[in-house]
């Protein structure tokens, strides 16, 4: 049995991780200020970390020191930040502050405390600019948007880290995760659960461009496999958690509405220039978004290699894009009747 820390840990990919761990034994403890976490999420068939959660900002240094001191953890992983593209565009003061300053805040405890391995959630969105594809992980044209780039930032400070103390930590550039417990509810939700929620409300989806870029898409159950598979690792590595297929925006989109009888409403196609229309202060004069930093960010195409997780941890993917979204459809649709 270990000691694990996980922040962030009432998110959708943290909460079912706290979950996993807890079901193979280990003594889990839970840090989330619920700023974008859900206490839905904490609630399981035979299990609630409910009472159980810090409600805590992980910036509180002086929380964390004594929580570490306290707890003698074997293993941390650090899965809290600001994930919204847009939300870490309007305020990227409180981006860098949460990505970054506070990822350096756990590296810094993690190296006081001896600790085995810090595990940190990372984004195949630093690959934004990439142009050779599959991705791979030694190989990232640097990013434009803002939280791509505090990822990457905070990245480069894990580095500094083990090239001066030779720290094991493990750097995990997530595709796109989808599944049960995906956030269906904020402004801007994935695109899934998007879709879901739309559909779920007799609402066209209003899809940006014609709908046929491709995305990397991965289960939240295959990715929590890997998050427990490189435990094992001892050194500095960078992972890339994905599939290595890519689907169009339409074919999610038709197969959810299939999934769902609600194919007879449609999709609703827009040009890319508005694409964060929710969001009217990106658009502000004097400094308005760059409409053509929209427009890639809409078209981009995903594809990241995954070759390094299957060799050096012997992982494998078990679930079918359409098993996956038959279930992540299912829980949308749960979660938005109880919130009617």
């Amino acid at each position: 049995m270990s000691k694990i820390l996980v922040t962030g840990a009432a998110g959708f990919i943290g909460s079912q991780l706290a979950y996993r761990l807890y079901k193979n034994g280990d003594d889990v403890v839970l840090i989330d200020n619920f700023s974008y976490g859900k206490e839905d999420n904490l609630i399981f068939a035979d299990k609630s970390f409910n009472d159980e959660i810090h409600r805590k900002d992980i910036r509180d240094e002086a929380f964390l020191d004594s929580l570490f001191e306290k707890e003698k953890f074997d293993i941390v992983y650090h899965f809290a930040g600001i994930t919204p593209l847009p939300d870490c565009q309007i305020n990227p003061v409180e981006a860098v502050d949460v990505n970054v300053r506070a990822t350096v805040i756990i590296a810094n405890l993690c190296k006081k405390y001896n600790i085995k391995n810090m595990i940190f959630a990372s984004t195949s969105a630093v690959y934004e600019n990439n142009t050779d594809f599959p991705s791979v992980e030694d190989k990232v044209e640097r990013p434009s948007l803002i939280y791509p780039t505090t990822k990457w930032t905070a990245e480069q400070f894990l580095k500094a880290f083990n090239d001066a103390y030779h720290m094991p930590i493990t750097v995990l550039r997530f595709a796109n995760v989808f599944g049960p417990h995906i956030d269906c509810l904020r402004t801007q939700p994935p695109v899934m659960a998007y879709i879901a929620r739309e559909l779920f409300y007799d609402r066209q989806p209003e899809l940006h461009s014609d709908g046929e870029q491709k995305r990397d898409f991965v289960y939240v159950d295959d990715l929590i496999e890997l998050c427990v598979l490189v435990q094992k690792n001892d050194k500095y590595d960078v992972v890339n958690v994905s599939t290595k297929n890519v689907y169009s925006i339409n074919y999610i989109a038709n197969t959810i509405a299939k999934h769902m009888g609600k194919e007879h409403i449609g999709i609703k196609y827009h040009d890319t220039s508005h694409y964060w229309y929710r969001y009217p202060k990106l658009y502000d004069k004097p400094y308005p978004i760059d409409e053509k930093l929209l427009s890639h960010e809409v078209l981009k195409y995903t594809c990241l290699d995954n070759s390094h997780a299957k060799e050096v941890y012997g992982w494998e993917i078990k679930t079918t894009l359409e098993d996956g979204i038959k279930k992540t459809a299912d829980f949308a649709v749960e979660m938005l009747s109880r919130s009617k």
